[in-house]
């Protein structure tokens, strides 16, 4: 068991994903565009894409639909939302690539002896792909993705889900995200928080109320490692 800069006792470190331990917008946005040129809408720019990443695919369909001027609703979105699947697996890892750190980072926790977990809007089988190429997936204890009997972050059900898996109590774990959601969710959750900036916040990252920022994941294993005061964690 290793103890914070925040002076917790941390036994599971929980995930993110896009945005946090893969930078996946490339992809998305492709598939997101293959949808609106389906529709006769024009596409968009993966700055843009970027910015509508983080509350699941169905989200980001919806939003994509609603900043082309074309806002979708009910059968119809879900017709979409489909499209937008279908589009999304055939492209999962074409242009993905890992974040600065990530597989570094998850090396040093798991030698500490802690345990991970990954939590993510992401479909499940989408995650699990993304994970399996970037030979991840062994590394983590539990990978919980979107699915229909869970549900999504912000709410604290899916960090739970991971947490029971794992059997480690909530006070005792930690989420790694990089966004307004994933803090939110920790603390729904009754976890700590830390939020990794470079990912698809658009908020200033100091601003989302996690107990630590860092500058990206190679100072992570410092920070919930080596015990010191937390205004000198805060990067």
């Amino acid at each position: 068991m290793s103890r914070t800069a925040i002076g917790l006792p941390v036994r599971a470190v929980l995930f993110d994903l896009d945005g946090t331990l893969v930078d996946s917008v490339a992809d998305l946005a492709a598939a997101v565009n293959a949808v609106l040129a389906g529709h006769r809408e024009a596409p968009l720019p993966v700055g843009a894409v970027r910015g509508m990443v983080g509350n699941g695919i169905a989200k980001l369909v919806e939003r994509a639909f609603a900043a082309s001027g074309k806002p979708l609703e009910g059968q119809t979105l879900d017709e979409a939302v489909a499209e937008m699947m279908d589009a999304y697996q055939g492209c999962l890892t074409e242009r993905t690539v890992l974040m600065p750190g990530a597989v570094d980072a998850v090396e040093s926790l798991r030698e500490a002896g802690l345990l991970l977990g990954l939590v993510t809007n992401k479909p499940q089988d989408a995650t699990g792909a993304i994970m399996d190429h970037f030979g991840l997936a062994a590394r983590f204890g539990v990978i919980v993705g979107g699915r229909a009997d869970l549900a999504r972050k912000p709410a604290p059900d899916m960090l739970l889900a991971a947490l029971a898996q794992l059997s480690v109590d909530p006070e005792n774990a930690v989420m790694v995200g990089d966004s307004a959601i994933d803090v939110e969710a920790a603390r729904n959750a009754c976890v700590r928080s830390v939020l990794v900036r470079g990912g698809y916040a658009e908020a200033d990252p100091d601003t989302l109320g996690a107990d630590i920022v860092i500058d990206n994941l190679t100072a992570l294993a410092e920070a919930l490692l080596a015990p010191r005061d937390v205004t000198n964690a805060i990067a």
